[in-house]
């Protein structure tokens, strides 16, 4: 959410919103300008919408998909300052922030990166400890999360392809990027309901789900919200947020 930038849109914030549970905000390092969160902000808590901080590797240039080879404390501040300006911008639209997620290749980073793991989880705990963290499950990063008090989310991709080892496929790899609507809610209430995933061998591996993402920058993403909410209701599975 929030990743248009000036006159340039991306995606469809307002019908998302009708849709979800939680909003992953976009901060300003890797999309994003004032105006376009402070107005996502308020359009979240007009529908009463959970405001989460995005936050990224300084990337505007490549969306924050490329690996920035930050020290620890550089990156610690950095993610400080977008948890900060966020808060400021929630706050003056009448919400706050109440968890934080890590954007694109510092979530992928952070599975494994043990300097740029900690850098999240100490960002977060100067900011505001009662902040949730939300990362893979068996990542880095939700272990020294929890391990040092934070509350953890497991989180599963409504929209991306799986490895035999449950990461995500690269997304310069094929099968990265789901389309179909009807195949990504299928795919999501086996998660939610049975903890397994097909990846992209055809191999079947385990998957924890406390929350469920969709891309609002993927050209289906409304259908593939609308298709998994309206999937899930209709099994009998609640939907609620989880901050």
């Amino acid at each position: 959410m929030g990743e248009s930038f000036g006159r340039w849109e991306l995606g469809d914030d307002k019908a998302m919103l009708d849709l979800v549970t939680s909003a992953n905000i976009a901060c300003g390092f890797h999309a994003g300008d004032p105006s376009t969160i402070a107005r996502t902000a308020r359009w979240s808590v007009e529908r009463r919408v959970r405001i989460g901080a995005q936050v990224a590797y300084r990337d505007l240039a490549g969306f924050g998909r490329r690996f920035v080879d930050a020290s620890k404390t550089e990156l610690t501040d950095d993610i400080v300052y977008q948890i900060g300006g966020l808060q400021a911008l929630a706050g003056a639209a009448g919400g706050r922030v109440t968890y934080v997620k890590p954007h694109g290749a510092l979530y992928n980073t952070a599975v494994h990166h043990e300097e740029h793991a900690q850098a999240v989880v100490d960002a977060i705990i100067s900011v505001d400890p009662g902040l949730a963290l939300l990362g893979l499950p068996g990542s880095r990063l939700l272990a020294l999360g929890e391990q040092q008090g934070l509350r953890v989310v497991r989180e599963a991709f409504a929209d991306r392809g799986y490895t035999p080892k449950a990461t995500l496929v690269s997304r310069k790899e094929p099968g990265a990027v789901l389309h179909d609507p009807a195949e990504v809610a299928a795919r999501v209430l086996r998660m939610v309901t049975d903890g397994h995933v097909e990846a992209v061998d055809g191999s079947v591996v385990s998957v924890d789900v406390d929350s469920v993402c969709v891309h609002g920058d993927s050209p289906a993403a409304i259908e593939m919200a609308r298709a998994v909410r309206e999937l899930l209701t209709s099994e009998g599975v609640d939907l609620e947020a989880f901050t």
